[in-house]
């Protein structure tokens, strides 16, 4: 099943139960908080490069592109066992990738900790186990690949901080591992939100994410 026809299947699911999919938000109690472990911002403009997964690549790859500081985003797919992946056994859930992002980043305008907290508080909803609705599968599950031991000590120390101030109903399950590749994604599925933004798939999961992006954290929204 191509790409297409299965995000509509699942939006039509949803439809025919009444619902609508994948709310903006976190499924946060009140306000994601900033990361109390973090890295300073650099004093002149560099790159660094951030991976996380968190659903449908198409939502993340469309808020990070509106963060201030990102470079690229680009959507693709790592954690998993097969060397050059594509969409098709990815979405069969045998390959044991995620759809991921790959954020290329100027530590001089953005911190890493500041990324994870528009990952964790906007992105998507990081209680939701192998899943963010409406799509299901471990291909979906929430994952921060970290590329140094900073990253993931920062990612690690978040996590405890915001389960330990229980900002949400129920315990994160992000998983924290090294990235040990990450494979870019089919053209097509590349800057998908913004050359499809009528998508019924984009208007009811996706561009919701990026209007609480302006709205939560104005300072580091750009409307590029």
């Amino acid at each position: 099943m191509s790409t297409l026809s299965t995000r509509m299947v699942a939006m039509i699911s949803i439809f025919l139960a009444g619902a609508m999919a994948c709310q903006a938000g976190s499924g946060a109690t009140g306000t994601v908080p900033a990361a109390a472990v973090d890295q300073p911002k650099a004093a002149t403009a560099a790159k660094q490069t951030a991976t996380v997964a968190g659903g449908c690549f198409w939502g993340i790859q469309a808020v990070f592109q509106h963060v201030k500081g990102v470079l690229s985003a680009t959507s693709g797919y790592s954690g998993g066992t097969v060397k050059n992946p594509d969409y098709e056994t990815v979405s069969s859930g045998s390959t044991g990738h995620a759809e991921s992002v790959q954020i290329v980043y100027d530590p001089s305008q953005v911190t890493y900790g500041e990324l994870l907290r528009v990952f964790f508080s906007v992105a998507h909803d990081p209680t939701q186990l192998n899943r963010q609705d409406p799509d299901e599968g471990t291909q979906y599950r929430s994952v921060i690949f970290y590329g140094n031991d900073e990253q993931k000590k920062i990612a690690e120390a978040y996590i405890a901080q915001l389960d330990q101030a229980k900002v949400y109903r129920h315990k994160i399950v992000t998983q924290v591992v090294p990235l040990q590749a990450f494979y870019p994604a089919e053209g097509y599925h590349q800057n998908f939100a913004t050359l499809h933004p009528n998508h019924p798939y984009i208007v009811y999961n996706d561009a919701p994410k990026v209007a609480n992006l302006r709205k939560e954290f104005p300072e580091m929204y750009t409307g590029k």
